[in-house]
């Protein structure tokens, strides 16, 4: 199996040493010092489950990979729309995309058999169909991710917690290339189920970035701070619960209840969201993928969701304002 990360970040460089050490061919595509420390010392992961480096072959060039069986998107999902001239050196006649993003995806409704919304376009993460253009809706692959890392310093990759990567068509079914990767990655030391319907389980993760990450970027808050502060529990569980109306009018039917999703939220302790970090480190927000897409399914479905529709105006005008230069300075 040949596998290309596209984005070897935090959790690129870690699914891409583990299918490495699982016996795959990787090939790392990540630019700046990151790759060039893996380019030229391998990728060292520091894991509570056991420390191992690693030396699969990187490049910032994709063009010296050439066609794979694999391309796991490691880019956040509001890069992919700009990302043709990387992955298409990359793409033969069957290659799959494997696209571990937060959020609702670009194939959403692909293949959801016998919902009236089935085929529609979900404008707010692929407008104008441009990411479909790039990412063919015949490739993809789903993967909701369970798991936490960071780049401790370049080349060095810190696993905090979690190994599961849930994989499932957007048709559905078990499919044999979905069956291969999950053994690929099995293999390297990662849990991979395939789902029959991994819509669930992007709701079911999606119920706490919807909540959580926005009103952390807004207030500056850790997860436990969020879950202990009477008012915005209240509001988190007001956005879940206007989520779980959604999810269900869209055809899926999460199994978890709003107070489980909090509690295990406040177990995470004093961690920043993706969102706060990014905010943080003067990053553009991935906004329409956790929650402009959710709002924009509620407007699909005639599900009311007011707050989420407050909070999402909320956060558009910080991720404006946050890095803008103030009127009037030089």
């Amino acid at each position: 199996m040949k596998v290309a990360v596209l984005g070897a970040g935090a959790i690129g460089a870690y699914v891409g040493a583990a299918l490495h050490r699982g016996g795959a061919e990787v090939h790392l595509i990540a630019r700046r010092a990151h790759g060039e420390a893996m380019r030229a010392h391998g990728v060292r992961v520091l894991s509570p489950r056991g420390n191992f480096t690693v030396r699969p072959h990187v490049t910032d060039d994709p063009a010296q990979v050439g066609p794979v069986d694999f391309v796991f998107l490691g880019l956040k999902a509001n890069s992919y729309a700009s990302c043709g001239p990387l992955i298409a050196p990359l793409l033969g006649k069957d290659t799959a995309i494997v696209a571990a993003q937060n959020g609702i995806p670009w194939w959403y409704f692909h293949g959801l058999t016998g919902h009236p919304l089935e085929d529609r376009r979900v404008e707010t993460v692929d407008p104008g169909g441009a990411v479909s253009r790039v990412l063919e809706l015949r490739r993809a692959i789903g993967c909701v991710v369970y798991c936490s890392t960071v780049i401790e310093e370049p080349g060095v990759i810190r696993h905090l917690e979690g190994t599961r990567f849930a994989l499932g068509e957007p048709k559905g079914g078990v499919t044999s290339r979905c069956a291969a990767l999950a053994d690929a990655m099995i293999a390297g030391g990662l849990k991979a189920p395939v789902e029959l319907d991994l819509r669930d389980e992007i709701w079911v993760k999606l119920m706490g970035n919807v909540a959580f990450n926005p009103l952390s970027a807004l207030t500056r808050a850790t997860m436990v701070q969020m879950c202990e502060h009477p008012d915005t529990r209240e509001l988190v569980a007001t956005m879940m619960n206007e989520t779980l109306a959604i999810a269900r009018a869209a055809g899926s039917d999460p199994q978890v209840s709003v107070e489980k999703r909090i509690n295990g939220a406040w177990r995470v302790g004093h961690h920043k969201t993706s969102m706060l970090q990014d905010l943080e480190a003067g990053k553009p927000l991935e906004i329409d993928a956790i929650i402009g897409a959710v709002v924009e399914l509620s407007e699909l479905t005639g599900v009311p969701a007011p707050a989420l529709r407050h909070v999402h105006a909320a956060i558009g005008l910080l991720d404006q304002t946050a890095n803008a230069v103030p009127v009037g300075a030089h």
